[in-house]
């Protein structure tokens, strides 16, 4: 199966006998599942701030790595996580002043219903978390998702992740909705469309003999093709399925810590309530550390029925990460960066797309956005080959981004809080260059 912005076999001829050598080393240890970005894979060796490096020694600006989400190896977090090394790293079955400092300061930032939090080391692992608390709460079994949601890899999220492909099977409790795509559904209608199509899930649901337990949503709707506006769009859908019992989940592992610049979380955005928020390895800078927030009385009867145990979720070095990780952001108002910053690159970008009939479409919030690629402004007829080979165009100018979507004609553009007005300029510049070559 192939990949969005995928490396494929046919690729490799272009490539140094160097390359092609790694390239069949790695086949030969990780075997066939793993995947590359690229037409020319990448070596990177070295990462600082925005920047990555190869082996040759070229930079990339990176604009696509949010896991990184205050820069690679930020000095601060790095500290942090070599400090707590040297004194003591287990399992959260000894008492740790570590562990709990950092959880009341993430409560913190939340609403004051969602009052408790559980740790894991992956996001995966967080929505199969969430998912298991919201059956047990429910007592059913149902999920809804959006057409093309990724939310993970063990076999229970994985089978309410439609972007895996059709090699993996969606579960038989899993209904999807469309993603509302206010671009090709109208903005005007995506809140009414988005409601009926949850509506119509849960009566399919019932219909097949299948109680309803949760909406699983991702904050910015990141693979369907990075959806936030209009802000609100979501909230009648929500409503509609918290009164049917469902819970909603706030899958905030792209869209949280700021990354959408008007609040810390993306679901703030909506004006919604969510049971459960779950994160991922953001929250730690790439540590192995996430975790489900959620409110007390959904976790309740599973706290007394079921034991918790993650040997490593919430250890003390990545909990010191993730402080260091939320000391930054708060720190250096990375809040008012990302939106400052992502506003300017926004206004960039809409200015190209005066002058590139190609850019249909430009969307998104803070730093995380969505350029839609057309070949026809007025049939909105997907460019996905423009959209592969703008993506490799800024590979080989040194500026790394990825794509998505169902049509595959979505740049996806995703750079670190720490992105600065001057990246962001080379940025436009890269873009502009490669839109003119296409030209």
């Amino acid at each position: 199966m192939t990949m969005v912005n995928g490396f494929t076999a046919a690729d490799a001829a272009r490539l140094s006998e160097a390359e092609r050598s790694l390239i069949e080393r790695r086949d030969k240890a990780l075997g066939p599942a793993y995947r590359l970005f690229y037409e020319r894979p990448l070596h990177i060796v070295r990462g600082e701030g925005v920047w990555l490096y190869d082996a040759d020694g070229k930079r990339y600006l990176d604009a696509y790595n949010n896991v990184a989400s205050v820069g690679h190896c930020h000095p601060h977090v790095v500290n942090a996580i070599c400090e707590q090394a040297k004194v003591l790293n287990t399992h959260t079955r000894y008492l740790h002043e570590g562990i709990l400092g950092y959880a009341e300061k993430l409560l913190a930032t939340f609403p004051a219903e969602l009052n408790h939090v559980m740790f894991t080391c992956t996001g995966s692992e967080a929505n199969d978390l969430a998912l298991r608390i919201a059956r047990q709460y429910t007592g059913g079994t149902g999920v809804i998702v959006t057409q093309l949601a990724y939310h993970g890899i063990t076999e229970q999220v994985a089978a309410a992740s439609p972007s895996l492909g059709a090699g993996v099977a969606l579960g038989d409790f899993v209904r999807t909705v469309r993603a509302p795509d206010a671009y090709r559904l109208g903005a005007q209608n995506v809140s009414k469309i988005f409601a009926d199509d949850v509506r119509a899930a849960i009566r399919d649901m019932r219909e097949s003999g299948i109680k309803p337990a949760a909406i699983l949503l991702d904050g910015i709707f990141a693979s369907d093709g990075v959806l936030a506006d209009p802000a609100g769009f979501m909230k009648e859908a929500i409503d509609v399925a918290q009164q049917e019992g469902l819970l909603y989940i706030a899958d905030e592992v792209q869209s949280g810590f700021g990354r959408t610049g008007s609040h810390l979380w993306g679901f703030e955005r909506h004006g919604v309530r969510p049971d459960i928020v779950t994160m991922g390895k953001p929250m730690g800078n790439g540590q192995p550390i996430a975790a489900a927030v959620m409110r007390s009385e959904v976790v309740e009867e599973f706290g007394r029925t079921a034991r918790y145990f993650n040997t490593f979720g919430g250890n003390p070095v990545s909990c010191a990460a993730a402080n260091a990780v939320l000391e930054v952001i708060q720190g250096q108002d990375l809040l008012n960066n990302c939106a400052t910053i992502g506003a300017y690159l926004k206004s960039g970008i809409e200015e190209l797309a005066k002058r590139y009939e190609l850019i249909g479409d430009v969307r998104g919030s803070g730093l995380f956005l969505g350029v839609e690629l057309v070949t026809d402004r007025a049939t909105k007829a997907p460019a996905a080959e423009h959209t592969r080979r703008v993506v490799n165009g800024l590979r080989e100018r040194g500026v790394l981004i990825s794509s998505a979507g169902p049509l595959e004609n979505i740049l996806k553009v995703r750079p670190q809080l720490v992105f600065e007005r001057e990246h962001a300029d080379l940025f436009i510049e890269s873009f502009e260059a490669v839109l003119r070559d296409l030209q």
